[in-house]
């Protein structure tokens, strides 16, 4: 059985397009004003989009590409990272509420963001690991 990243790399184009599609709903939404227009989120929505973008480049593997990823990849985690330990910080000070729409919930999302943000770098720099073992 392939290893997970070697079969997302496989399927990188689904891949790249499903974090592409992710990220244009996430702003559909936004610009519906169906959510709350968080300046962190659309960072992260952002960046996820740009990195599948990036994903669906031929040379991905390129070290421009790879750099300009890892830049991308590090502000959208620095962003992320800074609204989910706001959430941790109002659970520590017993603070903290799902809400009524608790799938919306900032700490939540952020948290998704900090994995998916994560796999899409790591994917993008195996690849290029990857193509040179070709």
């Amino acid at each position: 059985m392939a290893h997970l990243p070697d079969l997302l790399l496989r399927y990188r184009v689904l891949v790249g397009l499903a974090a592409i599609v992710l990220s244009g709903v996430t702003w559909g939404v936004d610009l519906a004003e169906i959510v709350y227009q968080c300046p962190y989120c659309r960072v992260q929505r952002s960046v996820i989009g740009l990195l599948g973008l990036i994903l669906l480049l031929p040379w991905y593997g390129h070290w421009l590409a790879r750099y300009g990823a890892a830049v991308l990849a590090v502000f959208g985690l620095q962003v992320a990272g800074a609204q989910h330990f706001m959430g941790w910080a109002k659970i520590s000070g017993g603070t903290f509420e799902w809400g009524e729409r608790w799938f919306i919930n900032p700490w939540m999302l952020s948290g998704f963001a900090l994995f998916i943000i994560t796999a899409l770098v790591l994917l993008i720099w195996r690849g290029a690991r990857a193509e040179a073992q070709r």
